[in-house]
């Protein structure tokens, strides 16, 4: 129960757990916290154990990694490793999560990387590492520290580059204004059920306000969606002067601009969202939709439209800009970097009809140049294992 549910070890020092075990079963002895531990400690060895045999049949892995900082200020740095099994089933399994005392410079990073690597009998067989765009991190999977790719999470960039034109386009004023709204509700009880009262009262949907987060993706999107959502009924709390004082209201009503910017800008920030969920699939593997999703944001969902507001074709420009240029699409390196080649081995993508035509015979010689062979052996096996089912 304490393993499965993350629970304390001391819930068995409990005295309503106790209570209710001795009401359960009067004669069953509760086990101490250090037997607790000691059979904690072992069942994590077994399961250790059990990941290590399945991870010795693998013949490659990726990795995703990394640091954070808990409640307590303490830093601890995360790996797991993502494998396919016999069946073509994307695996994951938490490889682990120490304590980072170290300062978090490149070397010490990748010191720690390549130490997990070899406890878990990996080396030679990890391919990639993806991870976010810290310098540290970044330059910790260089190939003068570590054996195997760097892959920058698509994800986080998309995020970076949507921050970017926030800033830019001045977007920012306007998710300033609506964060002081939404925290006023946050931290008043009686607005919020003021709030819920006149959800009540004009048949909407009774949603929690949303905070925007800036390491949160897509925290803007949800928190201007449910702002127009309520708009009225916000509104009509802000103007009960039995619930918000004057002086409060007019620091916290939004002006008209604002409300216009934040309904204007939801089809473009729908489909960012969209994107970064489609990346963040954990039971697919998503690198080889990288380059399709960026050149289809860049060429299509972000391109300028005679319907968008200054903002909101600024704010596109913005965005396009910044993500190409994370992306590096213009990059002589783009044909042999990971992603472009998972998306040439994509059967779905194989094509590379997002590409210019000079680009995209030049990545498919690239291919053929650097990986034929190994490629024809790949779908030699793939179609024999086909065959045989």
């Amino acid at each position: 129960m304490i393993e499965r549910d993350l629970m304390p070890i001391n819930t068995v020092d409990g005295a309503g757990f106790q209570d209710l075990i001795g009401f359960m079963e009067p004669g069953y002895n509760i086990p101490l916290r250090t037997s607790i531990t000691s059979r904690l400690e072992a069942r994590f060895e077994k399961k250790k154990s059990e990941v290590k045999t399945k991870l010795a049949a693998v013949t490659a892995v990726a990795l995703t990694t990394d640091c954070w900082t808990a409640l307590t200020t303490e830093s601890y740095i995360t790996v797991t490793c993502h494998y396919t099994d016999e069946n073509w089933l994307l695996k994951s399994a938490i490889l682990i999560t120490t304590s980072m005392s170290d300062r978090h410079t490149a070397d010490n990073l990748a010191e720690k990387l390549n130490y997990i690597v070899e406890t878990w009998g990996l080396s030679g067989r990890v391919t990639a590492c993806v991870h976010d765009n810290a310098r540290n991190i970044v330059q910790a999977n260089n190939p003068t520290r570590v054996s195997w790719k760097s892959v920058a999470c698509f994800a986080h960039t998309l995020n970076l580059a949507v921050n970017d034109g926030f800033a830019s386009a001045g977007v920012d004023r306007a998710i300033a204004a609506a964060g002081r709204l939404v925290k006023h509700f946050h931290h008043s009880t009686i607005a919020t059920k003021a709030l819920e009262e006149k959800q009540h009262q004009m048949s909407l949907p009774p949603h929690r306000l949303i905070q925007s987060c800036k390491t949160r993706w897509n925290s803007v999107c949800d928190m201007f969606e449910h702002l127009v959502e309520q708009r009225w009924a916000v509104s009509a709390v802000l103007s009960d002067r039995s619930v918000t004082k004057l002086a409060d209201a007019r620091t916290l009503e939004l002006r008209d601009d604002y409300w216009q910017l934040m309904e204007d800008m939801a089809p473009v920030l729908g489909t960012l969202k969209c994107a970064t969920t489609v990346m963040s699939a954990e039971s697919e593997v998503s690198i080889s939709n990288t380059y399709p999703i960026t050149f289809s944001l860049i060429n299509t969902h972000l391109s300028a439209s005679d319907e968008d507001s200054p903002k909101v074709a600024d704010f596109k420009e913005k965005v396009r800009d910044s993500l190409g240029e994370r992306m590096k699409i213009q990059s002589d390196d783009l044909n042999t970097s990971t992603p472009m080649i998972a998306t040439m081995l994509d059967p779905r993508h194989k094509h590379l009809g997002f590409l210019p035509p000079a680009t995209r015979k030049s990545a498919h010689s690239t291919l053929l140049q650097n990986g034929y062979s190994r490629t024809r052996q790949h779908h030699c096996r793939c179609r024999h294992r086909w065959r045989r089912r």
